[in-house]
């Protein structure tokens, strides 16, 4: 069974604008936590860690 996570700065179970993420054997799964049923995509590790990497400097920042 697949241990799908959120973030602990994600604030919470009440905190609705959030993704989960789950070590799948192709990579890492990230699904909507509003809808998990509704399927996921699949990012190799190495795009992952440079998703990651790239908000946590805020790159990624629409602002």
């Amino acid at each position: 069974m697949t241990q799908w996570r959120k973030s602990s700065h994600s604030g919470g179970s009440s905190q609705t604008d959030c993704v989960e993420v789950a070590g799948v054997v192709s990579g890492v799964g990230v699904r909507d936590s509003k809808n998990p049923d509704g399927g996921h995509i699949t990012i190799d590790r190495a795009s992952f860690a440079t998703l990651l990497l790239q908000a946590k400097s805020g790159a990624l920042d629409l602002r």
